[in-house]
């Protein structure tokens, strides 16, 4: 009987063949937490009577969400993490001196590996999918149970084939693909089941492209998202201190599928979620219809914060200037991101378009500052969220894009096709 991908990586992990719908127990390669959800792990874990962890090499702790601290209750929270990782010396601990927003850090330091299983109390953990893993978000005590015992319990997913064909338009991305199966889906569609991303399509996506797509797989209800190897990835990975041996797995051609999903990506263009759900997509010709005032954009965030949507940002920013009632806010994933971009002049390009290029944080994504929307105001952001009150006031409205949607729409100040520009 053929096996998933997904399926695969778990058989290797728990030393048997198993499927869709088992319970197992396994090992975990690595644990993530943050400044937000970790805390309450260290409560769990110190009350359990735990004096250290059973994988300190497989944990790590980024501090990305509030950091540096935006006021006194985020600055306690940090603090509990912090002391945590210098008195277990945690080998893999980033803060202020090495910062990143972690499912763009931990990928860039070679902390996730292809084959691993990888939870983290982040519901976005998915994203490192895209390097050919199995990475699921779940709750804090979960992460705690990792913690103590190095393993945690599953039920081994079903899959949900998404088959892309056709070369992308100009200015159609990763983001887009994610926004369109989404779209067809809805939030819930893929509850509890994998996303597994095929087709000849996959061969045009740069591994920031791949990022983008399996971190928004949360927002269709799936428990993670994933790409096989191919040679993107190992290019990608090439230049990295792995910290394990990687593991390539490729499904089965008789693989078992609830559900194959087939979108013809050469007739996609940009998608725009409406508020005030991801699935609730239209295309850039509908929106640009729409003629939306907007208030704010905001690219940045473990979605669209990466290299590659600042180059393409700068690439539409450069010689223009933000609107005169619209402010644009650029946050780079990491430091190393963030080097870059100076390196290439990027920031020069959106300091004098009348941008704010800021610190590497999740910042604005979440509502949490530099960035905080009020009353009736209208955001376009590169983000994956556009609840009620995500990023501010409760009347506010947030579109999701693309990062060159975004910066077309700043220089606009309305939603804006980058390719009319």
């Amino acid at each position: 009987m053929g096996q998933t991908i997904t399926e695969k990586i778990f058989s290797e992990h728990v030393g048997h063949a198993v499927y869709a719908g088992e319970i197992i127990k396994c090992k975990i390669d690595m644990v993530i937490g943050n400044d937000i959800t970790t805390p309450i792990s260290i409560k769990a874990f110190e009350e359990s009577g735990a004096t250290k962890l059973a994988n300190p090499d497989g944990f790590s702790i980024v501090m990305d969400h509030y950091i540096p601290a935006k006021d006194i209750a985020s600055a306690n929270q940090a603090k509990i993490s912090r002391d945590f990782a210098y008195k277990h010396d945690l080998k893999h601990y980033f803060d202020e001196k090495d910062m990143g927003i972690e499912h763009a850090l931990l990928p860039e330091k070679g902390l996730v590996v292809p084959g691993d299983v990888i939870i983290g109390a982040d519901s976005h953990t998915c994203t490192h999918g895209a390097l050919g893993a199995f990475a699921t978000g779940m709750g804090s005590t979960d992460l705690a149970f990792a913690m103590i015992t190095g393993e945690n319990w599953f039920k081994v997913p079903e899959s949900i084939k998404v088959v892309f064909s056709g070369k992308p338009k100009r200015h159609v991305y990763g983001k887009d693909l994610i926004l369109e199966v989404i779209r067809r889906l809805g939030v819930d569609g893929a509850l509890y089941r994998t996303l597994e991303f095929t087709g000849d399509t996959v061969a045009y996506l740069s591994m920031d492209d791949r990022f983008s797509l399996c971190n928004m797989a949360i927002e269709a209800g799936a428990k993670s998202g994933i790409v096989a190897v191919d040679e993107t990835t190992k290019a990608f990975l090439s230049d990295k201190k792995l910290t394990r041996e990687p593991k390539f797995f490729y499904s089965d051609d008789d693989a078992t599928y609830v559900h194959v999903l087939h979108i013809d990506v050469a007739n996609l263009d940009p998608v725009i979620a409406y508020p005030f759900l991801p699935s609730n997509g239209k295309s850039i010709n509908e929106a640009v219809k729409d003629d939306l005032a907007i208030d704010q954009v905001f690219i940045g965030s473990c979605t669209n914060g990466r290299l590659e949507d600042l180059r393409i940002a700068a690439s539409i920013l450069k010689g223009r200037k933000v609107a005169r009632k619209t402010r644009l806010i650029i946050t780079p994933a990491t430091q190393k991101i963030s080097l870059q971009a100076q390196k290439e002049g990027l920031v020069d390009i959106f300091v004098e378009a009348g941008a704010v290029f800021s610190n590497p944080t999740c910042g604005a994504c979440l509502g949490g500052y530099m960035g905080i929307l009020g009353e009736g105001e209208r955001c376009v952001a590169t983000t994956n969220r556009n609840f009620v009150g995500r990023m501010g006031a409760r009347t506010s409205e947030i579109y999701l894009a693309n990062s060159a949607v975004a910066a077309a729409s700043a220089v606009m100040g309305k939603i804006t096709d980058p390719r009319t520009l």
